[in-house]
């Protein structure tokens, strides 16, 4: 219980932290990119698609994806536990994420993006942690493999 307590910390944390930052950009940033370094700027955009840009204006399904996907990682949860620290703090990063995201999605009918290294679509730190809690369980699932065939 102790550890579903702290893990649930870090979500309201990470959901924190994507929230605060987004309303900083939506209050703070000009209409122009605010360049920090040659390759990273800050750039408002109101995003009504998924990651990178894709599925403009399909935020109703994307409410109903991130809803289902909340519910998975929530109905799951134990057993995703089972599965290794990976996977759980993968489980942990992509629900923040989703829920960041989630909330900007039915308040506002789009999400807040700002981060713009340039080279990809503008994103968010929701999006981050949606990113790096995926590979979490890709990678999870190629050790799994690698020591399931050490086995044989």
């Amino acid at each position: 219980m102790k550890e579903n307590s702290m893990l649930l910390s870090v979500v309201a944390g990470i959901f924190l932290l994507d929230h605060i930052t987004k309303v900083a950009a939506f209050f703070y940033l000009p209409d122009q990119p605010v360049e920090l370094l040659p390759f990273f700027h800050l750039t408002y955009v109101e995003n009504t698609g998924a990651a990178f840009g894709m599925m403009q204006n399909g935020n109703f399904l994307l409410i109903f994806v991130m809803l289902a996907i909340i519910a998975y990682i929530i109905i799951s949860w134990r057993e995703l536990c089972s599965c290794g620290s990976l996977v759980k703090w993968g489980a942990v990063f992509i629900l923040a994420g989703a829920l960041g995201n989630l909330y900007d999605r039915i308040l506002l009918g789009f999400v807040i993006d700002f981060l713009d290294f340039r080279v990809w679509p503008v994103f968010n730190v929701a999006d981050s942690f949606i990113t790096v809690g995926g590979c979490m369980f890709v990678i999870s699932l190629f050790m799994q493999r690698r020591k399931k065939r050490e086995e044989r």
